[in-house]
């Protein structure tokens, strides 16, 4: 639950400024593959996550899993992070020491409070769930998060895993940008939610550059707003506030943006982005005045690359730690935004995260580091499946609410049928929107209209060799189906039926160019993707053992604010007419996966 943490720090003493953001503490109690995939009975290590030897190597969670909050029950630690578009939305993952982590839910089975998010409209792109806020109080879960297209809302839980209620909306668009946050202060018997403004509240008597936080105070069941809110930080690029009551002290956590030489001042323009961790801190009041220091910054071990956004956790031992995500300017972060776990050292009243590498009182991240919590088996949210549960694993997500009529894994036993529905028209109010998808890169495309694609995040930036098995029987004329790799830019490999009926292989690249292959007159298709680096091709097989390259060498990169995603396509050009049913999905990569069963 969000409280206070009480007697766990020597008293300190403070200073003054303005501030926001929310609230973070130690909570109360209250598939194998088939013959043709290589099945492994040990969890297994890679070049980051859980070394095996009591030590870890950041980042923890090496795949799309941005604006993480971390929220403490007994003893196991929950996470939730953004996904935007995709459904489900809100991922929620659980670990017992912090490093190791493992899927167990979303927060919102579909995206349902806008059509927008919808297989029949499918233009939310870029909007629906941004950072959230994941609370537990009085024996509920509660989740915050602010869709920049509908505005601030909560939703609740009495058991993690759900079912969580539909969203209730607590303050409009027009009011309010993202990232809100929220604290229970019990000895005060109050509620707040902090809350990024930007500019649409700022009067002219605000001079200072940047976006405007603002708390409010809510009711005591977390889902009413009770004022007009008080203006507490005005920062460039101020955001994801966290608060947390801290032996009598509070501290608002925020990610700010500086425009960097080597200054480390918030709010210093300088000619190069760079986002930094700030925290406030005050004795008198939850709305200050605050004292304000940055205790993170880019360092060396991640080659230079931003660090900010995040939660403050402990361990039993006491000792405290800070999960953040690495931020998207670097040149090839085609894995998204990864999380990260630093130690927390307290100095002079200061958390400072990380290790401060160059005595400049200001933490910089780690590389490896002794784990918070030992004890514990290497493991790794799931990847491989083999479609034989009777709901799909939670490691899937669709690119926007699915059709659910034309999907299934029930008609055919043991395999995943995706059935063909025709392509969204060329229009206003179907596909892409005015936003992050307008430039020309290829966002005019049909793949960006077809409903029922089904994919998961890649992992780590090193190597990884994704494999899958299709049965095409039932394809039908101008249907296109099979794998395809994708986070901004897409690239596929698959098959393509035309008029007669005859199927040809095809690759497509990213502006939506097609290259004609053989024609396939088999059944069964093996399709196979691997990548080096941010280098990345496709291979085919009939037979499941011998291999053959098609299409170019391709470059996978981070876009529209998304990681490279490994799954399946299905569309048709004409009519709703066509299935596939995909029987196995492997994933093999540089990192940690879970022993198997």
């Amino acid at each position: 639950m969000k409280r206070s943490y009480l007697s766990t720090l020597k008293p300190l003493v403070f200073g003054a400024l303005l501030i926001s953001f929310s609230c973070k503490q130690e909570a109360k109690e209250t598939a194998s593959t088939s013959a043709e995939a290589p099945v492994s009975t040990q969890g297994t290590t890679g070049s980051w996550g859980d070394q095996g030897d009591g030590t870890y190597v950041n980042p923890i969670l090496n795949a799309d899993y941005p604006d993480s909050d971390i929220e403490q029950v007994g003893d196991t630690y929950y996470m939730i992070t953004s996904k935007q578009h995709v459904s489900p939305g809100m991922p929620i993952l659980a670990s017992k020491d912090m490093v190791n982590w493992t899927n167990v839910g979303h927060v919102f089975d579909k995206l349902s409070w806008a059509p927008e998010y919808n297989w029949d409209r499918m233009n939310g792109y870029s909007f629906g769930v941004w950072a959230g806020d994941l609370a537990y109080h009085d024996g509920t879960w509660y989740c915050y998060q602010i869709d920049y297209q509908h505005g601030l809302m909560v939703t609740t839980a009495k058991d993690i895993k759900g079912p969580w209620t539909t969203p209730v909306f607590m303050l409009p668009k027009a009011k309010v940008l993202d990232d809100p946050a929220v604290f229970w202060d019990e000895e005060a018997h109050k509620a707040y939610v902090i809350v990024n403004t930007a500019g649409k509240q700022k009067s002219e008597a605000n001079t200072i550059e940047g976006n405007e936080n603002r708390i409010y105070e809510m009711s005591w069941d977390g889902t009413k707003i009770l004022d007009e809110g008080k203006l507490v930080y005005t920062g460039m690029g101020a955001e994801a506030a966290k608060i947390y009551k801290i032996d009598g002290t509070w501290y608002i956590f925020l990610a700010q943006w500086t425009m960097g030489d080597n200054s480390t001042l918030p709010g210093v323009k300088n000619p190069k982005n760079d986002r930094k961790q700030i925290v406030l801190r005050s004795k008198e009041s939850i709305y200050g005045p605050y004292d304000v220091k940055t205790v993170l910054e880019k360092g060396t071990a991640f080659n230079n690359r931003s660090c900010s956004q995040g939660a403050l956790i402990q361990a039993p031992d006491k000792s405290w730690w800070y999960m953040h995500q690495l931020i998207q300017n670097d040149d090839i972060p085609f894995q998204g935004r990864p999380q990260c776990l630093e130690p927390v050292n307290w100095v002079d009243g200061w958390p400072i995260i990380g290790v401060d590498e160059d005595n400049d009182g200001i933490g910089e991240p780690v590389k490896q580091h002794k784990k918070p919590i030992d004890g514990y088996p290497v493991s790794a949210p799931s990847t491989d499946d083999t479609f034989s549960q009777a709901t799909l694993g939670l490691q899937w997500e669709w690119n926007h609410n699915p059709r659910d009529t034309h999907w299934s894994l029930t008609e055919r036993t043991g395999w995943l049928r995706l059935k063909a529905s025709k392509v969204l028209p060329h229009a206003k109010g179907y596909g892409p929107n005015i936003n992050q998808w307008t430039n020309n890169d290829g966002s005019d495309s049909d793949f960006w209209r077809a409903s029922n694609t089904l994919s998961q995040r890649i992992m780590g930036i090193t190597t990884g060799t994704a494999a899958a098995k299709f049965d095409i029987s039932g394809m039908q004329p101008h249907q296109l189906a099979g794998f395809v790799r994708y986070g901004g830019a897409f690239n596929v490999l698959g098959v393509e039926v035309d008029e007669t009926g005859k199927k040809h292989l095809f690759y497509m690249n990213p502006m939506a160019e097609k290259t004609q292959g053989p024609a396939i007159t088999t059944n069964i298709l093996y399709v196979r993707t691997s990548n080096t680096s941010n280098q990345a091709f496709y291979e085919y097989s009939l037979d499941g053992e011998t291999y053959t390259r098609f299409g170019p060498i391709f470059t996978i990169a981070f876009g529209k604010w998304t990681g490279d995603r490994l799954g399946f396509f299905s569309w048709n050009e004409k009519e709703d007419a066509g299935y596939i049913d995909v029987d196995w999905f492997t994933y093999d990569y540089d990192g940690p996966k879970a022993a198997k069963i």
